[in-house]
């Protein structure tokens, strides 16, 4: 019987953008256990919310994480709207929805553009990360903003888009898809590539129902299940796409699929500008009665979901967040063990995690201990702060 060795990855590694803890049991190069740690990015942005107005609070959660700056606002004005409820505006579930595919092209070439990196393909990763720029430059002209964008809050948007851009967006747009579609063929063609991820990291259809995997990650195990499709909100129900869904659930697959949504992206942001109803864009709502509201979107990862309660006053007394990488990493023990050590790190980038969305806050309740509020946090950490300076300040 092969020796066990503990392998450790992270909580800081090369590949993790940001801080969490897996520790993988392995029979020389087998990966034959797997645990995972949490708990290395807590901003309480739950608890920030609830000191905000429903108003400030769009702003507070679309810094959840920049990638995902449109989908967390956009599912809490949904938890919002349904707690009074109402019925947005036509042209300003358009300009939701514009945004919103805006923002899954960019996540999607980002990842595509990392994951060739790590795979040692940079002819991807810089291919992708250009492209990016020209989206990024699309989103900007939309909302003044290359992140971040600040168009949604309860009851319709921000900003209006201008007659006048639309033909220049339209045109920028347009103009990806010949790049989009070499990276497919850069990608479906390469026998490297095909050697490298196919067949790795599999996630059954069976284990990505039992699993509750969401967006591309289950999607990619044959799972038809989109929220745009299946609950359809803002303009999804109004323009013709297509769900991309695949069958073998290895790195592979997630990688087509991904792909394949950014050029049904561009068809779904095309047919909104070009269909741009002409009528008011924000409801103007002044107060949000009692009550609790839920509101879920299809994120690029997948689906986001938030819960908002209000008991009449301005601001939410409570706000929930469930993001989709909360449920797709447990997948990883189903699809890294049996793998080889050397593919761990792609297997777990497959589901694109994101952990800032993940960890919002985190309470343990131990007796005889003492519980420190946020002021109490920043103290500490100046105090520190100031040692290390004075340490250094000697030598």
């Amino acid at each position: 019987m092969s020796r066990r060795t503990i392998v450790p990855i992270g909580p800081y590694h090369p590949l993790q953008e940001e801080p969490e803890f897996f520790t993988l049991t392995v029979e020389g190069e087998k990966v034959v256990d797997i645990d995972v740690q949490v708990g290395y990015n807590h901003r309480g942005i739950e608890k920030l919310s609830e000191l905000k107005t429903f108003d400030q609070s769009t702003f507070v959660i679309e810094r959840i994480c920049g990638i995902c700056s449109t989908s967390h606002p956009f599912a809490y004005v949904r938890a919002v709207e349904d707690i009074i409820p109402v019925e947005v505006p036509e042209r300003a579930k358009y300009i939701r929805t514009i945004i919103a595919e805006g923002e899954r092209i960019h996540s999607h070439l980002l990842w595509l553009g990392l994951a060739g990196h790590f795979l040692g393909y940079n002819t991807v990763y810089m291919w992708a990360w250009k492209l990016r720029e020209e989206i990024l430059d699309v989103m900007e002209i939309l909302s003044g903003n290359r992140n971040n964008y600040a168009m949604f809050k309860p009851g319709g948007v921000r900003r209006d888009i201008k007659r006048e851009d639309i033909p220049g967006v339209i045109k920028k747009i347009d103009s990806i898809v010949p790049t989009l579609t070499m990276l497919k063929k850069a990608v479906m063609d390469d026998p490297v590539l095909h050697a490298r991820i196919e067949g790795i990291g599999v996630l059954t259809k069976e284990e990505s129902i039992n699993y509750c995997a969401l967006g591309p990650t289950s999607r990619a195990s044959g799972v038809a299940r989109d929220a745009r499709k299946d609950s359809p909100y803002g303009a999804y129900d109004k323009v013709k796409w297509d769900m991309i869904v695949t069958k073998n659930g290895d790195v592979y697959d997630k990688v087509i699929v991904r792909i394949l949504e950014k050029l049904e992206s561009v068809k779904i942001m095309k047919q909104c500008l070009l269909n741009l109803p002409d009528t008011e864009i924000d409801l103007n709502i002044k107060d949000i009665p009692p009550g609790e509201g839920i509101g879920h979107i299809e994120a690029p990862r997948g689906e986001t979901f938030h819960y908002v309660r209000s008991d009449g006053t301005n601001r939410p007394v409570r706000h929930k967040v469930r993001a989709p990488t909360f449920m797709n990493l447990p997948t990883y023990k189903a699809t890294v063990v049996g793998e080889t050590l050397s593919d761990a790190t792609i297997i777990l980038a497959a589901i694109d995690p994101c952990y800032c969305c993940t960890e919002r806050i985190a309470v343990r309740n131990t007796k005889g201990r003492k519980l420190y509020n946020g002021e109490d946090l920043i103290k500490l950490s100046q105090a520190k702060t100031d040692k290390i300076r004075n340490k250094l300040s000697l030598r």
